[in-house]
């Protein structure tokens, strides 16, 4: 497939004793769309810090587009696109003014800039936009100008950090449109989300991270092969003593149980003859409701990193 367009090997962050990424190898090839995916405080925004050569590495090895971010991070900069996790427009100024003045941030000819502004603004859908304020704007729209701006200088790379976090789903879906069609047009996107369904329509492949570290990597779907199983049945019940005693029987199928607080997953290949067994004892526990659905990123998420919730 040629050289990796991002290639880390035994990559390190480290913040005073802490180590915040810790010895990763991933790379990333020309035209894909590749993802980090992890809870929060993973490594994530660390590990694209170090891409967009705006924090330096701590240990091992980076190439981005060939060159060392250390010794060519201006010309690695020049050559890539950035949407942080939070906007940092210029909310006083027009959304037209916003990229006007970030494309001669790259010494483009305001004849080129005019051009590429209006290309922009008619890809996100901001045409009608381009004379009002940020300020007013929604969040969707500051995120679509966002990612305007960060295609201004016509990357072969585009960084996104948690590019929808804080949306609603109508923007959600307006934006991962939009990058779908970046990618078709050949446009290589590194993204970090901890939204798996959003990983899932986008990523061709990711890394999954926790603590720091890399803990499986591949193709969406390989993933739910590797880690799960095809279905997963929820049971839910009106009492603890249902819930008990469904647990008990449920282990009994040889499946992958797991009790939860509120319901009892089972990992199972055969969703339907699992929610038949429960229903077919004599001790009279009947579930209140019941959901076949097919295995998904998130539980490959959660079976990998845990439910425990993190600071």
């Amino acid at each position: 497939m040629g050289t990796p367009l991002v290639e880390g090997r035994n990559l390190t962050k480290r913040f005073g004793a802490f180590t915040a990424v810790d010895g990763i190898d991933f790379s990333v090839e020309r035209g894909e769309t590749f993802g980090f995916l992890g809870p929060n405080g993973a490594g994530k925004t660390s590990t694209m810090r170090m891409i967009g050569c705006v924090s330096p590495i701590s240990g091992g090895e980076l190439r981005v587009l060939g060159l060392d971010p250390t010794t060519d991070g201006s010309r690695i900069r020049s050559r890539i696109g950035v949407v942080p996790q939070e906007d940092n427009l210029d909310t006083e100024l027009t959304v037209w003014d916003n990229l006007l003045i970030y494309g001669r941030y790259f010494d483009m000819p305001r004849v080129e800039i005019r051009r590429r502004a209006a290309e922009l603004l008619e890809f996100v859908k901001l045409t009608d936009r381009s004379n009002d304020r940020v300020e007013p704007l929604s969040g969707g729209m500051k995120r679509r100008l966002t990612i305007a701006r960060a295609l201004v200088n016509q990357p072969e790379l585009l960084l996104l950090d948690e590019p929808t976090t804080g949306l609603d789903p109508q923007a959600r879906h307006m934006l991962w449109e939009r990058l779908y069609r970046l990618a078709q047009d050949g446009v290589t996107l590194l993204l970090t989300t901890h939204y798996m369904d959003e990983a899932e329509q986008l990523c061709d492949r990711l890394v999954i991270m926790d603590g720091g570290r890399i803990v499986a990597e591949g193709s969406p779907r390989a993933l739910i092969s590797a880690h799960a199983t095809r279905e997963v049945v929820e049971f839910r019940f009106a009492s603890p003593r249902a819930h008990a005693g469904a647990l008990l029987r449920l282990e009994a199928t040889g499946n992958r149980v797991e009790p939860l607080a509120d319901r009892i997953l089972v990992y199972t290949d055969n969703g339907d003859g699992v929610a038949a067994f429960l229903l077919a004892g004599s001790d009279g526990i009947t579930p209140a409701s019941t959901l076949v659905r097919r295995s998904t990123l998130e539980d490959v998420f959660l079976i990998l990193t845990g439910r425990t919730l993190e600071d």
